[in-house]
């Protein structure tokens, strides 16, 4: 055996590792874009009792299966396991990622946005693909708060003025408008770049989790005509295949639901987005992406006149986060006087 063997098979077993991790992390992003949340955890924890502690990427893996716990309603073992991949690997901008979800599920916002700022050296650099989300997690904790003049900072700044092409960037630009949106305020002609920026991704064929953010922007501009020929697209989608068929099925009723939302059709919008909640486990995204779906339903009641079901919607969300002031004033606006309930906010341009 000559001198350089043992090298050489170190260098072997570090090839052999890094593969694995990028197959296991190839893994662990397909199960979110299935929004396959207990494939999300047990995925990683099969595999991290194979990775011993002292080996690179072992805090990789602890950040991957903080979100699978996350997503799967375990939040302090989330949230320690997020600290502790943290404590290995400061520039983890997943395991970031997956305590900020902790606290947005636990509706722990100011939290949320101290957790944002204090560690954003760490997690906005050049290279990192994630910032952009990190920075509409933030937004997200600054709106709960009732602070939508620093939400609208984010977007105007880091989230949005690279004008990113990058589909998922703009998935998140296109659910901080449609948020505001629904919370009275004016974004003003933000939907147009964006809008403009998503012609070339939503097809009605791939993946409707984008098409149904192209969709906000398009309605946000007034073209009324492409969210039509998606909605076409993708109830049309079952004869291309399966991919297509599964983006059908998931996507058709959220666009027509919150297009006619935007259109003031109320009752077709609860109609509508009742029943796309069935689809919430095999449509893509995290908890708290999808839960814009919630929010308009329980807005379209209120704008509706339907009390009762906004009332009930309104209890279901304070059941899973009874400290969410957001969640509280969707009960207070329910239990009001007036039969139709006007936006909360007053316009913000």
């Amino acid at each position: 055996m000559s001198a350089q063997t043992p090298e050489l098979l170190h260098r072997a077993l570090m090839g052999a590792r890094l593969a694995q991790r990028l197959a296991v992390q190839i893994g662990h992003l397909v199960d979110f874009f299935r929004a396959n949340a207990r494939s999300l955890r047990d995925r990683i924890a099969r595999t991290l009792p194979q990775w011993p502690a002292d080996m690179p990427g072992h805090g990789v893996l602890q950040g991957m299966l903080a979100f699978g716990l996350e997503e799967c309603g375990q939040y302090a073992q989330a949230e320690d396991a997020g600290r502790a991949a943290l404590q290995a690997e400061p520039l983890d901008c997943w395991a970031h990622h997956a305590v900020a979800h902790v606290m947005e599920m636990q509706a722990r916002h100011a939290d949320g946005a101290n957790w944002a700022q204090t560690r954003e050296a760490c997690w906005s650099g050049e290279d990192n693909f994630f910032k952009v989300h990190n920075w509409w997690h933030r937004a997200l904790c600054h709106l709960e708060l009732g602070e939508p003049a620093e939400a609208l900072a984010l977007y105007d700044g880091p989230i949005r003025a690279a004008r990113s092409a990058v589909a998922v960037d703009m998935v998140d630009a296109s659910a901080l408008l449609w948020r505001l949106h629904l919370g009275g305020h004016d974004v003003g002609a933000r939907w147009h770049e964006l809008a403009l920026a998503w012609d070339a991704h939503a097809d009605g064929h791939s993946y409707a989790f984008n098409d149904w953010h192209a969709a906000m922007a398009w309605l946000g501009t007034g073209r009324d005509a492409d969210v039509d020929r998606l909605q076409a697209q993708l109830r049309g989608a079952g004869q291309d295949g399966e991919a297509a068929r599964w983006a059908g099925e998931t996507g058709a009723d959220l666009v027509a639901g919150f297009a006619a939302f935007w259109h003031g059709r109320f009752d077709d919008a609860i109609e509508l987005l009742w029943r796309a909640r069935a689809i919430v486990n095999r449509f893509g995204g995290s908890h708290a992406q999808r839960d814009v779906i919630d929010l308009t339903l329980t807005e379209a009641a209120l704008r509706g006149g339907r009390s009762a079901v906004a009332a009930a919607l309104a209890q279901e969300r304070l059941a899973l986060r009874p400290h969410s002031g957001m969640n509280q004033l969707f009960l207070r606006r329910a239990l009001a006087p007036a039969v139709r309930a006007a936006p909360p906010a007053t316009a913000t341009a």
